[in-house]
């Protein structure tokens, strides 16, 4: 999908798709389509985390809820990538390097579960902000980081016991958002906790 720069056999689209969406087992070829599909099954994702919440969070549970989630659209759905992938001014994790970056986001931050609901408001914010910047600078699947870091928010957020976030203001402000996290890959991280914080008042404004 075009708003990635990819290079490698993952960057394969479907027939008919004019380079728009990629190869998939349901043969979609079109974005519409595709976007209404992985919305739906995303749904039922939720669903199913929710019904079964988790007692603990390792790296495993995020390629299980991955595969969960794309397996029947994607064959590498739950797979860490193996492609290059780059935003303009943001140069995601080489292929090489994410099982090593993803075991370090497991013992940093997904091994501190049971921690959250110990934590005060600010310190949440803190956390979260961390966790949200550090899982898109791996990036780790070909497709869907962005809502897989959104459920791993909101599951972490429920375990402290808030509410699942609000994303409204990152969708109207996404160049905000864009520069939020270029900044938290700095180790800046003042704006993605503006963003968090937002996410989790109803009158917050960016």
């Amino acid at each position: 999908m075009s708003r990635y720069d990819v290079t490698g056999d993952e960057g394969e689209y479907e027939a008919g798709s004019n380079g728009q969406v990629l190869k998939n087992k349901a043969g979609i070829n079109t974005s519409e389509e595709m976007n209404l599909t992985e919305t739906d099954l995303l749904e039922d994702l939720y669903l199913h985390v929710f019904n079964d919440y988790p007692q603990a969070l390792n790296i495993a549970t995020l390629y299980q809820w991955h595969r969960i989630w794309l397996g029947n659209v994607y064959s590498w759905a739950g797979q860490i990538r193996t492609v290059d992938m780059s935003k303009p001014d943001i140069h995601f994790a080489s292929p090489l390097q994410i099982a090593k970056l993803a075991e370090r986001f497991d013992t940093t931050y997904l091994s501190r579960f049971d921690e959250l609901p110990n934590m005060d408001d600010e310190a949440l914010v803190r956390f979260l902000a961390e966790v949200h910047v550090e899982f898109i600078l791996i990036h780790p699947f070909r497709e869907g980081n962005g809502r897989m870091s959104r459920l791993l928010l909101d599951v972490m957020a429920v375990k402290a016991g808030a509410e699942p976030l609000d994303y409204i203001l990152w969708d109207t402000h996404k160049e905000y958002y864009f520069k939020a996290v270029q900044a938290g890959r700095d180790g800046d991280y003042q704006y993605i906790e503006r963003l968090i914080r937002d996410a989790t008042s109803t009158e917050g404004e960016v």
